[in-house]
C-alpha cells in the first residue's frame, strides 16, 4: 500500500531516464474503472502539465515514478470534467461515510500498487480521515518518507473503504459525468440522512437532495428543522421542490410552505398536482398553533355501517404512510364523525363484525380551532396515539398523530 501524500511531488522520469517533472495529481475515470488510477498528472519544470496514462506508467514507488515510453509519447493534459482527481476532488474534501452514517474530511488516500501486464497500476483502497493521515500531511516534505511512516504508525489509523464513500459534487452535470450516485445513501434511514445533511453546507445539501428520488427526498426533508426545510426547498428548482412537497404529508407540507417566502410558496403550490395543492391550501387556512394547523388529512374513513372486512380492504389500498394509521374513523350523514376504531380491535375481530361494535367509548375528538396546548393535554390525559379533529358540526376534518404532538412538546423545551 502507498499513500497519496507519499506520491505528491514525486519525481517522474521517462523510459530513457530523462526527468519529466513532479507528480501533482492522480486521475480516475469512473466511466472506465472507478477504482483504477487512469492517469498521472505531472508538472514540468516549465510549468506545463503532462498526462501519463496508466498503460504508460512502468513503475511507481515512494522514491520515483517512471514511464515505459519516451517523453515525446506523453501528451499534454487537457482539462476533463469527467475525470475524478484525487488531490482536487477528494483530498481535503468533505465526504459521506455511508457505513458509519457521518460526514468526514479526507486527509489522505490509500492506494494499492498492482503489477499488471509488465507495468504498474494503482488502485483506490480507502480514504484516510484519522490522525495518522494528518501527521503524514503535517510532516510531508520535512522528514524522510520512511521516518514519517514510523511516526504516523503510532497513531490509530482511521480509514473508510472506497465502496462506503459518497463524494459530494455540487454541479449536476459533473455528477453525471463522474457517475456519482447517492443510491447507498438513500438506503439509510431518513433520520440518519437528515443528520448528515445538517453537517453539510447549503450547496452540498442541495446536491444530495437533488440526486435523491422525490419520495426519499421528502422523507429526509421531513426529518430536518422546518426553517432548514424551507431554505433548502427555496434553493432548488421549483419543479423538483414541488415534486418533493407533493410526497410529504399534507400537514408537513403546509408547515414548510408557511415558513417559506410567500412568492416561493406560491410558485410551489402552482407547480403541485391539483389534489395535493388543494389539501395543503386547506391546511394553510387554519390559524397557527391550533389543532387544525397540526392535523394531517391522510387518514382512513369509512361509513358507519362498515364491517371489519371493509376496514382490512381500506388498509390494503391506503396510499399514505401506513405507519401513521392507528385508527379507522367512522362517519355518518354529512361527514359527521360517529366513532373511532383502534386497529388492534380490528385484528382480533371476525370479518363480518360491524365496526360500530368495536368503537372506543367515550370517543375523544377536538375542534379545529382548539389551541395546541389543549391537544397536548388530551394526548397526555387519555394516552392517545391519534386524535380526530372536527369542525363546528362535528364533521371530520383531519387527524393529529403522536409524532405531531411530540414535535410541539420538543419545540417548547
Amino acid at each position: 500500500m502507498i499513500y497519496f501524500t507519499e506520491l505528491e511531488n514525486l519525481p517522474t522520469y521517462d523510459a530513457k531516464g530523462e526527468y519529466l517533472g513532479k507528480l501533482i495529481d492522480l486521475g480516475i475515470d469512473p466511466s472506465q474503472n472507478a477504482l483504477r488510477v487512469a492517469s498521472y498528472l505531472v508538472r514540468t519544470p516549465g510549468k506545463n502539465m503532462l498526462c501519463i496514462t496508466h498503460e504508460q506508467m512502468q513503475s511507481v514507488s515512494v522514491r520515483a515514478a517512471q514511464t515505459s515510453v519516451p517523453a515525446s509519447h506523453v501528451r499534454c493534459y487537457a482539462p476533463d470534467e469527467g475525470l475524478l482527481r484525487v488531490k482536487k476532488d477528494v483530498l481535503d474534501q468533505q465526504i459521506i461515510d455511508v457505513n458509519n452514517r457521518k460526514v468526514e474530511r479526507v486527509n489522505d488516500v490509500d492506494l494499492d500498487i498492482e503489477p499488471t501486464d509488465g507495468h504498474t497500476e494503482l488502485r483506490l483502497l480507502a480514504v484516510n480521515v484519522g490522525w495518522a493521515a494528518g501527521i503524514r500531511r503535517l510532516l510531508q516534505g520535512i522528514m524522510a518518507k520512511h521516518t514519517i511512516r514510523v511516526i504516523s504508525g503510532f497513531a490509530t489509523p482511521k480509514t473508510i473503504p472506497w465502496e462506503f464513500v459518497n463524494l459530494i459534487e455540487s454541479d449536476p452535470a459533473r455528477r453525471v459525468k463522474l457517475r456519482i450516485s447517492y443510491d447507498r445513501l438513500a438506503k439509510l434511514h431518513p433520520a440518519d440522512v437528515a443528520d448528515i445533511l445538517e453537517e453539510l453546507s447549503r450547496d452540498e445539501q442541495k446536491a444530495v437532495i437533488e440526486s435523491l428520488d422525490e419520495e426519499t427526498a421528502a422523507d429526509v426533508i421531513s426529518e430536518i428543522p422546518t426553517k432548514m426545510q424551507a431554505a433548502l426547498l427555496e434553493s432548488i428548482q421549483p419543479e423538483k421542490a414541488a415534486d418533493i412537497v407533493e410526497e410529504m404529508a399534507p400537514d408537513e407540507a403546509a408547515d414548510v410552505l408557511q415558513e417559506m417566502q410567500p412568492e416561493a410558496s406560491a410558485v410551489l403550490l402552482a407547480d403541485m398536482e391539483t389534489e395535493e395543492a388543494h389539501e395543503v391550501r386547506a391546511l394553510l387556512g387554519y390559524e397557527e398553533n391550533t389543532a387544525g394547523a397540526l392535523m394531517n388529512t391522510e387518514y382512513i374513513v369509512l361509513g358507519e355501517m362498515a364491517v371489519v372486512a371493509d376496514a382490512v380492504e381500506s388498509l390494503k389500498h391506503f396510499e399514505g404512510a401506513i405507519e401513521t394509521i392507528h385508527m379507522i374513523h367512522l362517519i355518518g350523514a354529512g361527514g359527521v364523525l360517529v366513532g373511532v376504531v383502534p386497529l388492534g380491535r380490528i385484528l382480533l375481530a371476525d370479518a363480518n363484525t360491524p365496526l360500530k361494535e368495536l368503537c372506543t367509548d367515550p370517543m375523544i375528538a377536538v375542534e379545529a380551532r382548539a389551541d395546541e396546548k389543549e391537544v397536548v393535554n388530551l394526548f397526555h390525559k387519555y394516552n392517545l396515539v391519534s386524535l380526530p379533529v372536527v369542525g363546528d358540526e362535528g364533521r371530520l376534518l383531519g387527524v393529529v398523530t403522536a409524532d405531531d404532538v411530540l414535535e410541539v412538546v420538543v419545540h417548547r423545551k
